[in-house]
């Protein structure tokens, strides 16, 4: 019986498997075939108990005569320590925030991903809504358990870096993780009551960070990655939710994470202009292309399919309207509109790598802006134009 249901998942997979070998890169593929297997066979982020233990293998980097001689992050240091903020003080967690009026949606029900699919518009307003709430309650669930996968690699990277001025901003991304944390998690117990498990593609990507003992691939796959991802998707969300809680919320949020892309950046682009060789920089470029596959599958939203359409239509066919829905194509656009930018300017984005990008249409972003200086106050403006 086991055996059957590790097939199955392993079929449902194989789709995800076939794209993650397309850069051809060996150890890049090995790298990543035992956390796949993890996160998708075994389900290692679905145990009954909601806990898993992960096996981590990251330096620690002391340096006893504690230099200052990084003035570019010790300025992102700075305005990390003055833009600490409380969430009992600056959110009203007194505001209302109601689940079931069909008149007052979480999201523009035209952006639902099955907005036009028939079964779907034979369901009454109240079920309709509920699959609204359910997809929004999914979203930031995926938000939180993604939060806390930066609160651990932050603090690897903290412990991992060999400038003092980084680890000293480290610990304000920690702080600042740690309390993302706290607001997803409040919003998701006290408003929505629906936290969702953590999806499986997002699951591989966390696991395959954790347990890369190099410190540059910590910062390049939460700093660059998955906070650049976290950008465009909370950008997207606030700008299609007219709920003032969670649009305040989601505008705090957007403001730290600004800074730890960053600092990814910051750090990055002296590193493997100076310091790697062509080989170790070819390496990147397809881990790279791989993780942001992972990550564009990161939205697929299974999780909700399971619960409300699994009967009633297969999940290719779910996947397929998934793809296509308007507000899944903002989701997309939003997140790579930071990433591509940021890998070309710390050099991942070679002449080699670019028809892989250009495949999934990823190019078009190139030449967007990427990452702020200091402030993502920039980025929360743009949010309100998500398309």
């Amino acid at each position: 019986m086991l055996g059957d249901t590790l097939v199955a998942r392993l079929s449902e997979s194989r789709d995800t498997f076939a794209e993650v070998a397309k850069s051809r890169n060996l150890r890049v593929i090995a790298s990543l075939l035992r956390p796949a297997v993890r996160g998708y066979v075994l389900q290692r982020g679905k145990q009954p108990d909601g806990r898993t233990d992960i096996d981590c293998a990251a330096p620690a980097h002391f340096d006893w005569k504690y230099r200052r001689d990084r003035e570019d992050l010790a300025r992102l240091y700075t305005q990390a320590k003055q833009s600490q903020w409380d969430a009992d003080v600056v959110l009203d967690w007194t505001t209302p925030v109601v689940l079931d009026d069909p008149n007052r949606p979480l999201i523009d029900p035209a952006l639902f991903p099955l907005a036009n699919y028939p079964p779907f518009q034979r369901l009454t307003p109240a079920e309709k809504t509920r699959q609204y709430t359910a997809l929004v309650s999914w979203l930031l669930s995926q938000f939180l358990h993604g939060e806390q996968g930066a609160l651990f690699a932050a603090c690897q990277v903290t412990q991992a870096v060999g400038w003092l001025d980084g680890k000293l901003y480290g610990a304000t991304q920690a702080m600042d993780e740690g309390r993302h944390i706290e607001v997803f998690h409040r919003y998701i117990d006290q408003k929505l009551h629906n936290l969702y498990e953590v999806n499986d593609n997002l699951y591989t990507v966390i696991d395959a960070l954790m347990t890369d003992a190099r410190w540059d691939m910590k910062f390049l796959g939460m700093q660059i990655l998955i906070e650049g991802l976290a950008l465009g998707a909370f950008g997207a969300l606030r700008g299609v939710t007219p709920e003032p809680l969670l649009r305040k919320m989601l505008e705090y949020v957007m403001r730290d994470e600004a800074r730890h892309v960053a600092f990814g950046v910051l750090a990055l682009q002296r590193h493997y202009k100076y310091e790697l060789q062509a080989q170790e920089l070819r390496e990147r470029e397809d881990w790279c292309f791989e993780m942001c596959v992972l990550l564009r599958n990161r939205f697929l939203a299974h999780e909700v399919y399971d619960e409300f359409w699994a009967h009633k239509m297969s999940r290719s066919e779910w996947n397929s309207l998934a793809m296509s829905a308007p507000f899944m194509q903002i989701f997309r656009r939003r997140m790579f509109k930071r990433i591509v930018p940021n890998l070309k300017r710390i050099g991942l984005l070679s002449d080699r790598i670019r028809p892989a990008y250009a495949e999934y249409g990823l190019l078009d972003f190139e030449h967007e802006k990427a990452a702020p200086e200091l402030t993502g106050d920039d980025l929360v403006r743009d949010s309100e134009h998500p398309g």
